[in-house]
């Protein structure tokens, strides 16, 4: 149950974001470089035509609402590294991305916190429609005081509350997806002059603690009604939602084992709330540094070690957790740092760097270079068949640099993998959904969203039960 087939290609995503410096910082400063052309629309469809050349099954943006926690008392150094500011809204990328290419499925995140789910729902099934069923939305709470001050709210709202939040947003969009119009409802009849069955169109008429939502639905079913859904949640309650509601799960375990136990763990929850475990796939987080020879993808890892900003990787690192070691020497030993929440970290560190005490310079190192691959194409494809070998469906391909981290994958390691099995040759037709699972272009009745389907338009008697359910 826990592992995928062993002759199952992986999926594969770029993990990018519409930014200069997303995960590896500093990187942006090589001359071969990209990356600062973000602004530009010929940048993103170049890579995602690359992308499709490559066979990837989606490009997956990344995005924040906010900024990071402060990193020596302000936010100086993010706009100096290019860390994620400036950042533009992925989804506007969305139509002219698909409109580029063919197969390749668009996933962005998008915040509960920032668009009310009536309009979100109506934007996303546009979307849908424009790309003939590509999207992939993958939802987010937030976690950046900033973002939520940005918002009108007064803090960061509670973890928890957060995934109540998410809970009540995600089933409004599944009430206006799956539950507002009945297939059939769009008829466009020339002849009768009847364009929509109104009998067929229904109000929702949501009432919940932060929403109340009338409907209908302002858009007919697009091709795969809901989106594909992404999540990345890896706290109880993250864990918990996705189980309940991801298709795709982005992880970014530090080994093949903690993986197997994540992937496990989650699909053991999916299967307790009446899914399948191979309802949902997930997506390890890494990036790969190839060349012809090991000797020649050390030297290159090496050199791209140089151009690493690691004040940068600290307070990223910093700015997420929301624990200021920006004043603090990069050469400091952790054990040392008596700032509140630090021993987890230290916990971590020591187990890979054994021989010293670990200092920030290392945590900054690690948080830049553990989750990449480095050898030739086929040393590469033997670390990912390890991934796949512990439950890891797909690979989120981090870059360091753009074009050129894709561009090298796909000319030099997707060969090697398809040749192996490890990856698909040729797409899939119909929508994103059908191309990853094979099993249509909806979601299936055991997803929790499926109740919705024809809960509006039922008999009194029907919607009265449906109702007394909590529907």
């Amino acid at each position: 149950m826990n592992a995928p087939r062993p002759d199952k290609p992986l999926h594969f995503a770029a993990f990018v974001m519409n930014t200069t410096s997303h995960i590896v910082q500093g990187t942006w400063r090589r001359p071969s470089a990209r990356q600062a052309d973000f602004n530009s629309l010929d940048h993103w469809v170049n890579l995602a035509r690359t992308l499709e050349r490559g066979k990837f099954d989606a490009i997956f943006f990344a995005d924040v609402v906010g900024l990071y926690a402060p990193y020596r008392g302000d936010e100086r150094k993010y706009f100096e590294a290019g860390l994620q500011v400036p950042s533009n809204d992925p989804s506007v990328l969305a139509s002219a991305l698909a409109y580029a290419t063919e197969h390749l499925g668009i996933a962005f995140t998008a915040s509960i916190l920032q668009e009310h789910p009536f309009n979100f729902a109506r934007r996303i099934s546009t979307l849908d429609h424009a790309t003939q069923g590509r999207i992939a939305w993958n939802i987010v709470t937030n976690y950046l005081p900033n973002a939520s001050r940005n918002f009108g709210l007064d803090g960061l709202t509670a973890h928890d509350e957060r995934y109540a939040w998410a809970d009540e947003y995600v089933d409004v969009t599944y009430k206006l997806w799956e539950g507002s119009w009945d297939e059939d409802a769009l008829v466009q009849d020339r002849e009768r002059g009847i364009h929509a069955d109104y009998d067929k169109v229904h109000r929702i008429d949501h009432v919940g603690p932060r929403y109340r939502v009338e409907g209908p639905h302002l858009v007919s079913p697009s091709p795969q009604r809901t989106p594909l859904l992404f999540q990345a949640g890896a706290s109880e309650a993250g864990r918990t939602f996705a189980a309940k509601n991801a298709e795709a799960v982005f992880v970014q375990s530090p080994n093949p084992a903690a993986a197997l136990r994540d992937t496990t763990d989650i699909r053991e929850r999916a299967v307790a709330v009446g899914r399948r475990a191979d309802d949902l796939k997930f997506f390890q987080g890494l990036y790969v540094v190839p060349a012809s020879t090991e000797a020649e993808a050390e030297r290159k890892a090496a050199e791209l070690d140089e151009w690493i900003d690691y004040d940068a990787q600290l307070s990223h690192l910093s700015g997420a957790l929301g624990i200021d070691f920006g004043h603090e020497d990069l050469d400091t030993p952790v054990g040392e740092i008596q700032t509140e929440g630090v021993q987890s970290i230290v916990g971590w560190i020591r187990g890979v760097v054994t021989d010293r005490p670990a200092t920030l310079r290392d945590v900054a190192h690690y948080t830049a270079t553990s989750l990449r691959i480095v050898g030739t194409p086929e040393q590469i494809a033997d670390g990912l068949a390890n991934w796949r070998a512990h439950g890891v469906d797909g690979i989120n391909l981090v870059n360091y640099e753009i074009p050129t981290s894709y561009e090298e994958f796909v000319d030099h390691v997707i060969p090697v993998l398809q040749d192996r099995g490890l990856a698909q040759r040729e797409y899939r037709e119909g929508s994103l959904r059908q191309k990853l699972f094979g099993a249509g272009d909806r979601l299936p009745e055991r997803h929790q969203a499926a109740r919705y389907r024809g809960a509006f338009g039922a008999a009194p008697e029907t919607a009265a039960e449906l109702a007394e359910a909590g529907v």
